[in-house]
């Protein structure tokens, strides 16, 4: 068995505190992607979720970026606010007709986010994955969803999941519940706790912890994807590069 390709990121890219602490002094905006791309393996990409993008917008980040690097994309609210999750399927063909297939193998998973209201009903979210598609322009697809209830700590979610091969967030977070869960092919993670005063975001035990958790599923052949996103932002990039340090993929 083949081991898994781990990649660590960030949320986004345009973040003016990252100006000169990431970023190199001087370094034009239009080069921030450029610059990032090079640095870490993946970027979640969180404006999605707000509205469509242009066709323009997706065919320059598919050029800024290198061959080996992918976009995470966050699935339209459109979609996953509605009252019914059974009733997204024309709303999931629109959002993906935006120009999502422009990326081709730089397309990395598509994370679905639902509201922290919305409880676990079987029936519904049966029927939001089953409209969830496997290719996109002939480009195989990879769905995350990120349940923020903790009714859906139930195996009956878990089940569906497997049978979808969807992934289930691991969030490190204080809000939200974290739900554990391994029910895809490979494994995605939102690490939401970093603090401003570490200048890593995170203690180091923690991130050794991280970095095991992604070793130990890429020894069992799933791929990982591992964001930095909330807590102290400005501390992602520190924290995302240290982690692939530990992880030894940093980049050359």
């Amino acid at each position: 068995m083949s081991s898994g390709r781990i990649r660590v990121g960030i949320g986004g890219w345009t973040y003016p505190p990252w100006r000169g602490s990431f970023y190199p002094q001087g370094l034009p905006q239009s080069r921030e992607l450029e610059y990032a791309s090079r640095q870490l393996g993946a970027i979640e990409i969180n404006a999605t979720f707000y509205g469509r993008q242009s066709p323009s917008s997706w065919k320059a980040w598919a050029a800024a970026v290198p061959d080996d690097f992918q976009f995470a994309i966050k699935g339209s609210r459109f979609c996953v606010t509605r009252p019914k999750l059974a009733d997204a399927g024309e709303g999931v063909e629109t959002f993906l007709a935006q120009g999502l297939g422009t990326l081709r193998e730089k397309l990395g998973p598509i994370l679905w986010m639902l509201a922290a209201r919305r409880q676990f009903d079987r029936e519904d979210i049966a029927a939001f994955l089953s409209v969830l598609p496997e290719r996109l322009d002939g480009v195989r697809l990879r769905h995350v969803i990120e349940p923020r209830h903790e009714s859906f700590r139930d195996e009956a979610f878990f089940k569906l999941c497997r049978d979808h091969d969807i992934a289930v967030v691991f969030g490190d977070d204080d809000e939200f519940p974290c739900i554990d869960a391994d029910t895809a092919s490979f494994t995605y993670a939102r690490l939401q706790r970093m603090r401003e005063e570490v200048e890593t975001g995170y203690e180091e035990e923690a991130l050794t912890s991280f970095a095991a958790r992604a070793r130990r599923s890429a020894d069992a052949g799933r791929d990982g994807y591992i964001f930095m996103i909330n807590g102290s932002k400005v501390r992602a990039p520190s924290a995302a590069l240290r982690l692939q340090e530990k992880l030894g993929i940093a980049p050359a």
